[in-house]
Protein backbone atom coordinates (compact mmCIF):
# COMPACT_ATOMS: atom_id res chain seq x y z
CA UNK A 1 0.00 0.00 0.00
CA UNK A 2 1.31 3.46 -0.87
CA UNK A 3 1.02 5.06 2.56
CA UNK A 4 2.16 8.45 1.36
CA UNK A 5 -0.99 8.78 -0.75
CA UNK A 6 -3.33 7.21 1.77
CA UNK A 7 -6.66 8.85 2.45
CA UNK A 8 -7.84 6.04 4.71
CA UNK A 9 -6.02 4.40 7.59
CA UNK A 10 -6.47 0.62 7.95
CA UNK A 11 -7.20 -0.94 11.33
CA UNK A 12 -4.61 -3.70 10.86
CA UNK A 13 -1.76 -4.23 8.41
CA UNK A 14 -1.90 -7.08 5.95
CA UNK A 15 0.45 -9.92 6.75
CA UNK A 16 3.50 -10.37 4.56
CA UNK A 17 2.43 -13.96 3.90
CA UNK A 18 -0.88 -12.86 2.38
CA UNK A 19 0.85 -10.18 0.30
CA UNK A 20 3.34 -12.69 -1.06
CA UNK A 21 0.85 -15.42 -1.94
CA UNK A 22 -1.90 -13.34 -3.52
CA UNK A 23 -1.99 -11.30 -6.67
CA UNK A 24 -5.52 -9.89 -6.87
CA UNK A 25 -7.21 -7.65 -4.33
CA UNK A 26 -10.92 -7.69 -3.49
CA UNK A 27 -12.81 -5.25 -1.26
CA UNK A 28 -15.59 -6.79 0.84
CA UNK A 29 -18.06 -4.10 1.89
CA UNK A 30 -19.91 -5.25 5.00
CA UNK A 31 -22.05 -3.85 7.81
CA UNK A 32 -19.79 -4.90 10.70
CA UNK A 33 -22.19 -4.23 13.56
CA UNK A 34 -22.54 -7.92 14.52
CA UNK A 35 -20.54 -11.11 14.30
CA UNK A 36 -23.14 -13.70 13.35
CA UNK A 37 -23.91 -15.78 10.25
CA UNK A 38 -23.11 -13.51 7.32
CA UNK A 39 -20.17 -11.96 9.16
CA UNK A 40 -18.66 -15.39 9.75
CA UNK A 41 -18.98 -16.12 6.03
CA UNK A 42 -17.02 -12.95 5.30
CA UNK A 43 -14.40 -13.81 7.91
CA UNK A 44 -13.95 -17.35 6.58
CA UNK A 45 -13.61 -16.11 3.01
CA UNK A 46 -10.82 -13.81 4.16
CA UNK A 47 -9.09 -16.85 5.65
CA UNK A 48 -9.58 -19.18 2.68
CA UNK A 49 -9.42 -16.99 -0.45
CA UNK A 50 -5.67 -16.23 -0.27
CA UNK A 51 -5.03 -19.87 -1.17
CA UNK A 52 -7.04 -19.19 -4.36
CA UNK A 53 -5.01 -16.10 -5.23
CA UNK A 54 -7.26 -13.39 -3.77
CA UNK A 55 -6.54 -11.07 -0.84
CA UNK A 56 -9.59 -9.80 1.02
CA UNK A 57 -9.83 -6.33 2.55
CA UNK A 58 -12.85 -5.24 4.60
CA UNK A 59 -14.70 -1.92 4.57
CA UNK A 60 -17.19 -1.67 7.46
CA UNK A 61 -20.07 0.75 6.89
CA UNK A 62 -21.51 0.15 10.38
CA UNK A 63 -18.47 -0.92 12.42
CA UNK A 64 -19.10 -2.36 15.85
CA UNK A 65 -18.45 -5.98 16.89
CA UNK A 66 -16.91 -7.36 13.67
CA UNK A 67 -13.54 -5.53 13.67
CA UNK A 68 -12.56 -6.99 17.05
CA UNK A 69 -14.35 -10.37 16.84
CA UNK A 70 -13.07 -11.48 13.42
CA UNK A 71 -10.50 -14.26 13.25
CA UNK A 72 -8.64 -12.69 10.30
CA UNK A 73 -6.96 -9.87 12.18
CA UNK A 74 -4.19 -9.94 9.56
CA UNK A 75 -6.57 -8.73 6.84
CA UNK A 76 -6.81 -5.01 6.21
CA UNK A 77 -9.97 -3.39 7.57
CA UNK A 78 -11.16 0.16 6.93
CA UNK A 79 -13.87 1.85 9.00
CA UNK A 80 -16.04 3.76 6.52
CA UNK A 81 -19.24 4.44 8.48
CA UNK A 82 -22.44 5.47 6.75
CA UNK A 83 -24.01 8.49 8.43
CA UNK A 84 -27.48 7.16 7.64
CA UNK A 85 -29.17 4.33 5.80
CA UNK A 86 -29.07 6.30 2.51
CA UNK A 87 -25.67 7.96 2.88
CA UNK A 88 -24.62 7.88 -0.78
CA UNK A 89 -21.56 9.99 0.07
CA UNK A 90 -20.13 6.88 1.73
CA UNK A 91 -20.07 5.35 -1.75
CA UNK A 92 -17.96 8.24 -3.01
CA UNK A 93 -15.53 7.77 -0.13
CA UNK A 94 -15.33 4.05 -0.89
CA UNK A 95 -14.65 4.81 -4.56
CA UNK A 96 -11.62 6.82 -3.44
CA UNK A 97 -10.53 3.83 -1.38
CA UNK A 98 -10.95 1.44 -4.33
CA UNK A 99 -8.80 3.66 -6.55
CA UNK A 100 -6.22 4.31 -3.82
CA UNK A 101 -5.76 0.65 -2.92
CA UNK A 102 -6.22 -0.63 -6.51
CA UNK A 103 -8.93 -3.17 -5.75
CA UNK A 104 -10.07 -5.13 -8.79
CA UNK A 105 -13.55 -6.06 -7.54
CA UNK A 106 -16.11 -4.96 -4.93
CA UNK A 107 -18.04 -7.69 -3.07
CA UNK A 108 -21.08 -6.63 -0.97
CA UNK A 109 -23.11 -8.68 1.51
CA UNK A 110 -26.18 -6.70 2.69
CA UNK A 111 -28.65 -4.15 1.26
CA UNK A 112 -27.04 -1.42 3.41
CA UNK A 113 -23.51 -2.20 2.27
CA UNK A 114 -24.78 -2.60 -1.29
CA UNK A 115 -25.80 1.06 -1.48
CA UNK A 116 -22.27 2.23 -0.74
CA UNK A 117 -20.55 -0.61 -2.59
CA UNK A 118 -22.56 -0.23 -5.80
CA UNK A 119 -21.80 3.49 -5.97
CA UNK A 120 -18.11 2.79 -5.29
CA UNK A 121 -17.93 0.11 -7.98
CA UNK A 122 -19.61 2.32 -10.59
CA UNK A 123 -17.49 5.40 -9.85
CA UNK A 124 -14.24 3.45 -9.80
CA UNK A 125 -15.08 1.27 -12.81
CA UNK A 126 -14.65 -2.15 -11.19
CA UNK A 127 -17.05 -5.14 -11.19
CA UNK A 128 -19.61 -5.65 -8.43
CA UNK A 129 -20.46 -9.01 -6.80
CA UNK A 130 -23.34 -9.40 -4.35
CA UNK A 131 -23.69 -12.24 -1.84
CA UNK A 132 -27.35 -13.15 -1.22
CA UNK A 133 -27.35 -14.48 2.35
CA UNK A 134 -31.12 -14.32 2.95
CA UNK A 135 -34.26 -12.91 1.30
CA UNK A 136 -34.12 -9.12 1.61
CA UNK A 137 -37.91 -9.02 1.77
CA UNK A 138 -37.93 -11.29 4.82
CA UNK A 139 -35.20 -9.73 6.91
CA UNK A 140 -37.42 -8.81 9.84
CA UNK A 141 -40.99 -8.62 11.14
CA UNK A 142 -41.19 -4.96 10.04
CA UNK A 143 -42.91 -4.84 6.64
CA UNK A 144 -41.70 -1.36 5.69
CA UNK A 145 -38.09 -2.26 6.49
CA UNK A 146 -38.43 -5.40 4.36
CA UNK A 147 -40.06 -3.51 1.50
CA UNK A 148 -37.32 -0.87 1.39
CA UNK A 149 -34.58 -3.50 1.61
CA UNK A 150 -36.03 -5.54 -1.25
CA UNK A 151 -36.63 -2.56 -3.54
CA UNK A 152 -33.20 -1.08 -2.84
CA UNK A 153 -31.50 -4.41 -3.46
CA UNK A 154 -33.33 -4.97 -6.74
CA UNK A 155 -32.54 -1.47 -8.02
CA UNK A 156 -28.84 -1.54 -7.17
CA UNK A 157 -28.23 -5.05 -8.42
CA UNK A 158 -28.89 -4.05 -12.02
CA UNK A 159 -25.18 -3.27 -12.31
CA UNK A 160 -23.90 -6.38 -10.52
CA UNK A 161 -21.70 -8.67 -12.59
CA UNK A 162 -22.68 -11.67 -10.53
CA UNK A 163 -24.90 -12.67 -7.61
CA UNK A 164 -23.87 -15.48 -5.25
CA UNK A 165 -26.85 -17.24 -3.65
CA UNK A 166 -26.13 -19.47 -0.66
CA UNK A 167 -29.05 -21.85 -1.31
CA UNK A 168 -31.01 -23.10 -4.35
CA UNK A 169 -34.17 -21.43 -3.03
CA UNK A 170 -32.42 -18.04 -2.91
CA UNK A 171 -31.14 -18.54 -6.45
CA UNK A 172 -34.66 -19.33 -7.62
CA UNK A 173 -35.98 -16.26 -5.77
CA UNK A 174 -33.50 -13.94 -7.50
CA UNK A 175 -34.29 -15.43 -10.91
CA UNK A 176 -38.02 -15.02 -10.22
CA UNK A 177 -37.29 -11.37 -9.45
CA UNK A 178 -36.00 -10.94 -12.99
CA UNK A 179 -32.28 -11.59 -12.76
CA UNK A 180 -30.59 -13.46 -15.59
CA UNK A 181 -29.97 -17.08 -14.46
CA UNK A 182 -26.47 -16.86 -15.95
CA UNK A 183 -25.65 -14.08 -13.46
CA UNK A 184 -26.87 -15.95 -10.36
CA UNK A 185 -24.47 -18.56 -8.97
CA UNK A 186 -25.26 -21.06 -6.24
CA UNK A 187 -22.38 -21.43 -3.79
CA UNK A 188 -23.40 -22.91 -0.43
CA UNK A 189 -22.04 -21.62 2.83
CA UNK A 190 -19.33 -23.64 4.49
CA UNK A 191 -17.59 -23.89 7.85
CA UNK A 192 -14.26 -25.42 8.91
CA UNK A 193 -14.05 -29.02 10.05
CA UNK A 194 -13.68 -29.61 13.77
CA UNK A 195 -12.54 -32.58 15.72
CA UNK A 196 -15.87 -34.25 16.35
CA UNK A 197 -16.18 -36.38 19.46
CA UNK A 198 -18.34 -39.49 19.37
CA UNK A 199 -21.72 -38.34 20.59
CA UNK A 200 -23.58 -40.98 22.53
CA UNK A 201 -27.23 -40.73 23.43
CA UNK A 202 -27.46 -38.75 26.71
CA UNK A 203 -28.43 -40.48 29.92
CA UNK A 204 -30.43 -38.20 32.18
CA UNK A 205 -30.74 -34.50 31.34
CA UNK A 206 -30.84 -33.46 27.67
CA UNK A 207 -29.34 -30.07 26.85
CA UNK A 208 -30.90 -28.40 23.83
CA UNK A 209 -28.84 -25.73 22.10
CA UNK A 210 -29.83 -22.77 19.98
CA UNK A 211 -27.28 -20.30 18.58
CA UNK A 212 -28.27 -17.06 16.92
CA UNK A 213 -28.28 -13.32 16.89
CA UNK A 214 -31.57 -13.39 18.77
CA UNK A 215 -34.20 -11.40 16.92
CA UNK A 216 -37.94 -12.02 16.34
CA UNK A 217 -37.59 -14.02 13.11
CA UNK A 218 -35.31 -16.58 14.78
CA UNK A 219 -38.30 -18.01 16.68
CA UNK A 220 -36.82 -18.31 20.18
CA UNK A 221 -40.35 -17.83 21.58
CA UNK A 222 -41.45 -21.02 19.81
CA UNK A 223 -38.59 -22.96 21.38
CA UNK A 224 -39.30 -21.55 24.83
CA UNK A 225 -42.94 -22.61 24.54
CA UNK A 226 -41.80 -26.08 23.43
CA UNK A 227 -39.36 -26.25 26.36
CA UNK A 228 -42.21 -25.41 28.73
CA UNK A 229 -44.39 -28.14 27.23
CA UNK A 230 -41.57 -30.68 27.43
CA UNK A 231 -40.78 -29.94 31.06
CA UNK A 232 -44.43 -29.94 32.09
CA UNK A 233 -44.82 -33.36 30.49
CA UNK A 234 -41.97 -34.72 32.62
CA UNK A 235 -39.04 -34.50 30.15
CA UNK A 236 -35.66 -33.80 31.77
CA UNK A 237 -34.50 -31.09 29.39
CA UNK A 238 -32.74 -27.71 29.50
CA UNK A 239 -31.86 -25.03 26.95
CA UNK A 240 -28.50 -23.39 26.29
CA UNK A 241 -29.12 -20.18 24.32
CA UNK A 242 -25.90 -19.11 22.61
CA UNK A 243 -25.43 -15.59 21.28
CA UNK A 244 -26.42 -11.96 21.83
CA UNK A 245 -29.76 -10.22 21.37
CA UNK A 246 -30.31 -7.75 18.57
CA UNK A 247 -31.70 -5.14 20.98
CA UNK A 248 -31.98 -4.73 24.78
CA UNK A 249 -35.76 -4.27 24.44
CA UNK A 250 -36.16 -7.63 22.73
CA UNK A 251 -33.93 -9.26 25.34
CA UNK A 252 -36.19 -7.98 28.13
CA UNK A 253 -39.25 -9.22 26.28
CA UNK A 254 -37.86 -12.74 25.88
CA UNK A 255 -36.67 -12.96 29.51
CA UNK A 256 -40.13 -11.91 30.65
CA UNK A 257 -41.57 -14.77 28.60
CA UNK A 258 -39.34 -17.31 30.37
CA UNK A 259 -40.69 -16.03 33.70
CA UNK A 260 -44.28 -16.29 32.48
CA UNK A 261 -43.70 -19.85 31.27
CA UNK A 262 -41.99 -20.83 34.52
CA UNK A 263 -38.78 -21.98 32.80
CA UNK A 264 -36.34 -19.18 33.67
CA UNK A 265 -34.21 -21.54 35.75
CA UNK A 266 -34.04 -24.04 32.84
CA UNK A 267 -32.43 -21.64 30.35
CA UNK A 268 -28.76 -20.67 30.28
CA UNK A 269 -27.99 -17.49 28.29
CA UNK A 270 -24.36 -17.19 27.18
CA UNK A 271 -24.40 -13.84 25.40
CA UNK A 272 -21.85 -13.34 22.62
CA UNK A 273 -19.21 -16.07 22.42
CA UNK A 274 -16.04 -16.17 20.37
CA UNK A 275 -15.78 -19.97 20.24
CA UNK A 276 -19.07 -21.43 19.02
CA UNK A 277 -17.73 -24.99 18.94
CA UNK A 278 -16.81 -24.93 22.64
CA UNK A 279 -20.43 -24.06 23.37
CA UNK A 280 -21.84 -26.66 21.00
CA UNK A 281 -19.76 -29.31 22.79
CA UNK A 282 -21.97 -28.68 25.82
CA UNK A 283 -25.14 -29.43 23.85
CA UNK A 284 -26.87 -32.75 23.02
CA UNK A 285 -29.30 -31.58 20.33
CA UNK A 286 -29.23 -28.43 18.21
CA UNK A 287 -32.53 -26.64 17.55
CA UNK A 288 -33.19 -23.75 15.14
CA UNK A 289 -36.89 -22.74 15.14
CA UNK A 290 -36.60 -19.90 12.60
CA UNK A 291 -39.86 -18.45 11.32
CA UNK A 292 -38.49 -17.26 7.96
CA UNK A 293 -35.57 -15.43 6.36
CA UNK A 294 -32.92 -18.17 6.39
CA UNK A 295 -30.48 -18.64 3.53
CA UNK A 296 -28.23 -21.49 4.67
CA UNK A 297 -27.61 -20.93 8.38
CA UNK A 298 -23.99 -21.12 9.47
CA UNK A 299 -25.02 -22.33 12.94
CA UNK A 300 -26.69 -25.40 11.42
CA UNK A 301 -23.50 -26.21 9.49
CA UNK A 302 -21.39 -25.67 12.61
CA UNK A 303 -23.63 -28.01 14.58
CA UNK A 304 -23.29 -30.62 11.83
CA UNK A 305 -19.50 -30.23 11.76
CA UNK A 306 -19.50 -31.04 15.47
CA UNK A 307 -21.67 -34.12 14.95
CA UNK A 308 -24.83 -32.70 16.50
CA UNK A 309 -28.25 -33.91 15.33
CA UNK A 310 -30.42 -30.95 14.32
CA UNK A 311 -34.13 -30.20 14.63
CA UNK A 312 -34.98 -27.10 12.60
CA UNK A 313 -37.77 -25.32 10.78
CA UNK A 314 -38.54 -26.38 7.24
CA UNK A 315 -37.86 -22.93 5.73
CA UNK A 316 -35.81 -21.65 2.79
CA UNK A 317 -32.30 -23.15 2.72
CA UNK A 318 -32.39 -25.30 5.87
CA UNK A 319 -33.57 -28.47 4.01
CA UNK A 320 -30.47 -28.18 1.79
CA UNK A 321 -28.39 -29.19 4.82
CA UNK A 322 -30.77 -31.24 6.97
CA UNK A 323 -32.59 -34.24 5.52
CA UNK A 324 -35.43 -35.15 7.84
CA UNK A 325 -34.81 -38.54 9.38
CA UNK A 326 -31.10 -38.63 8.44
CA UNK A 327 -29.31 -35.74 10.20
CA UNK A 328 -32.29 -34.65 12.27
CA UNK A 329 -35.88 -33.58 11.78
CA UNK A 330 -37.62 -30.69 10.01
CA UNK A 331 -40.67 -29.09 11.63
CA UNK A 332 -43.39 -26.64 10.73
CA UNK A 333 -42.19 -23.06 11.40
CA UNK A 334 -44.01 -21.25 14.18
CA UNK A 335 -45.54 -24.39 15.69
CA UNK A 336 -44.49 -25.04 19.28
CA UNK A 337 -46.59 -28.23 19.27
CA UNK A 338 -44.81 -29.63 16.23
CA UNK A 339 -41.42 -28.72 17.70
CA UNK A 340 -42.34 -30.36 21.01
CA UNK A 341 -43.42 -33.52 19.18
CA UNK A 342 -40.18 -33.71 17.18
CA UNK A 343 -37.95 -33.22 20.23
CA UNK A 344 -39.94 -35.81 22.16
CA UNK A 345 -39.54 -38.25 19.29
CA UNK A 346 -35.78 -38.13 19.72
CA UNK A 347 -35.29 -37.77 23.47
CA UNK A 348 -37.92 -40.30 24.53
CA UNK A 349 -36.43 -43.54 25.97
CA UNK A 350 -38.63 -45.39 23.47
CA UNK A 351 -37.37 -43.33 20.52
CA UNK A 352 -37.24 -45.13 17.17
CA UNK A 353 -34.52 -42.73 15.97
CA UNK A 354 -30.83 -43.66 16.06
CA UNK A 355 -29.09 -40.74 17.77
CA UNK A 356 -25.58 -42.02 17.02
CA UNK A 357 -26.37 -42.54 13.33
CA UNK A 358 -27.80 -39.01 13.05
CA UNK A 359 -24.68 -37.63 14.71
CA UNK A 360 -22.40 -39.48 12.30
CA UNK A 361 -24.55 -38.51 9.30
CA UNK A 362 -24.40 -34.82 10.26
CA UNK A 363 -20.61 -34.89 10.59
CA UNK A 364 -20.18 -36.70 7.25
CA UNK A 365 -22.63 -34.51 5.34
CA UNK A 366 -20.84 -31.38 6.48
CA UNK A 367 -17.46 -32.74 5.41
CA UNK A 368 -18.75 -33.77 1.97
CA UNK A 369 -20.85 -30.71 1.08
CA UNK A 370 -20.35 -27.72 3.38
CA UNK A 371 -16.66 -27.13 4.05
CA UNK A 372 -15.14 -23.65 4.24
CA UNK A 373 -12.66 -24.66 1.54
CA UNK A 374 -15.42 -25.61 -0.91
CA UNK A 375 -17.17 -22.28 -0.26
CA UNK A 376 -13.99 -20.32 -1.00
CA UNK A 377 -13.32 -22.31 -4.17
CA UNK A 378 -16.82 -21.50 -5.41
CA UNK A 379 -16.43 -17.78 -4.69
CA UNK A 380 -12.97 -17.71 -6.31
CA UNK A 381 -14.45 -19.33 -9.42
CA UNK A 382 -16.92 -16.45 -9.68
CA UNK A 383 -14.11 -13.91 -9.33
CA UNK A 384 -12.08 -15.58 -12.08
CA UNK A 385 -15.07 -15.75 -14.41
CA UNK A 386 -15.47 -11.98 -14.05
CA UNK A 387 -11.84 -10.87 -13.99
CA UNK A 388 -10.48 -13.40 -16.45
Amino acid sequence: MRKSAAIFAPVAPASETIKALTTRRVLHVINGEHYSGAERVQDLLAQELPAEGFAVTFACVKPDRFPEARKTQSALLFRTPMRGRFDWQCGRRLAQLVRQEQFELVHCHTPRSLLAGAIAARLSGVPLVYHVHSPAGKDSTRWLHNFVNARLERLLLRQASRLIAVSPSLRELMIADGFDPARVEYTPNGVPAVKSRIRMRPVGTWTLGMAALFRPRKGIEVLLEALSQLRHSGCDVRLRAIGPFETPAYEREVHELTEQLGIADAVDWTGFVGDIHAELDRVDLFVLPSLFGEGLPMVVLEAMAGGLPVIASNVEGIPVAIRSGQEGLLVEPGSANDLTRAIKELISPESRHDYLAWSQNAHTRHAEHFSARAMAVGVARVYRDILG
